[in-house]
């Protein structure tokens, strides 16, 4: 039903802008000056729909059209990384409201001092792990420190996870009850009313790949479980795929192992203003437009360059 329910959608819209075309021919044919502003903004905005459906025509991996799950971890620099990290949160939160998907954060662990340590985060919406998944991997940022008393230069690492949110029947995967084990736990609070009187909060170990997953956002223990357990497939789904991919590169003679230290991205705050992605060579010099979320163009030339395959 899931799938019919995104192949209509995607007929519908098509249909849609064949309708429009049409009726801007059909305008367009009456010759009427009066008429030539309302037609040009019209077609312009069909252009630009267009645009966009040739973008998503790009998007045919298997879990392109899925939601996702975004994880952001904090690297080697303490609490520089962790603000890098909150840094980062702020920036996908921002890009996430103005493509119109959804956000929940499922875990979350503050920093010690400041910033964030990790956060999981659920992003709803058709596409979104297509769209997500060019961000995946290291990313550096470079500036003076606000946390250094001399005020010097600092580099600083964040790891970005990006997983599909699949169904138990999209799953090409078995999870055998007997290989989990589970630990429940009273979720970490703000303090006052906020803070947990019950162990609600869950954490799932998967014995066979060592993977931990937990997930404290919900009240109910019931409903963490669940959420963990999407996010435990998610990860056993991308080990299966990453996997296969080794294999594959390990054939063709051109596999190299993923260092912490391969950024894919970097973002320059001094001496200069940039964010450069280092494996298409994009890159923009207004560095806050890109932190307040204006991530599409990394994403499109991304996808375009065939990076993504």
């Amino acid at each position: 039903m899931k799938n019919v329910s995104n192949l209509r959608a995607e007929v519908e819209t098509w249909e849609k802008i064949k309708q429009q075309v049409h009726d801007l021919t059909d305008l367009a044919a009456l010759d009427d000056e009066s008429l030539r502003a309302d037609l040009e903004a019209e077609i312009g905005k069909l252009e630009s729909d267009l645009e966009k459906r040739s973008f998503s025509a790009m998007l045919s991996g298997p879990f392109d059209h899925d939601d996702a799950i975004l994880a952001i971890h904090a690297g080697a620099g303490g609490t520089d990384s962790q603000d890098w990290a909150e840094m980062l949160q702020r920036m996908y939160l921002r890009w996430i409201e103005k493509s119109g998907f959804t956000a929940e954060i499922l875990d979350f662990t503050p920093g010690e001092e400041a910033g964030i340590k990790s956060v999981t985060i659920a992003v709803g919406g058709q596409y979104a792990f297509g769209y997500l998944r060019s961000e995946k991997g290291v990313h550096r940022l470079v500036r003076l420190s606000p946390f250094d008393a001399a005020h010097r230069r600092h580099t600083s690492f964040a790891l970005v996870e990006i997983l599909p949110q699949v169904t138990m029947d999209e799953a090409d995967i078995e999870i055998n009850a007997g290989d989990i084990k589970m630990d429940v736990f009273r979720s970490s609070g703000a303090g006052g009313q906020n803070v947990q009187k019950n162990a609600t909060a869950v954490r799932l170990t998967h014995i066979p790949t060592g993977i931990v997953v937990t997930c404290q956002n919900e009240r109910s223990q019931t409903q963490n479980r669940e959420f963990a357990m999407r996010i435990l497939r998610a990860r056993l789904v991308e080990l299966k795929h990453a996997e296969r991919e080794e294999e594959r590169a390990v054939l063709r003679g051109e596999y190299t192992k993923a260092e912490w230290g391969s950024q894919i991205r970097s973002y320059v705050l001094h001496p200069y203003q940039m964010v450069k992605d280092h494996r298409t060579d994009f890159q923009v010099g207004n560095t806050q437009s890109v932190l307040d979320g204006e991530l599409d163009a990394f994403m499109e030339d991304y996808l375009k360059s065939g990076e993504s395959k």
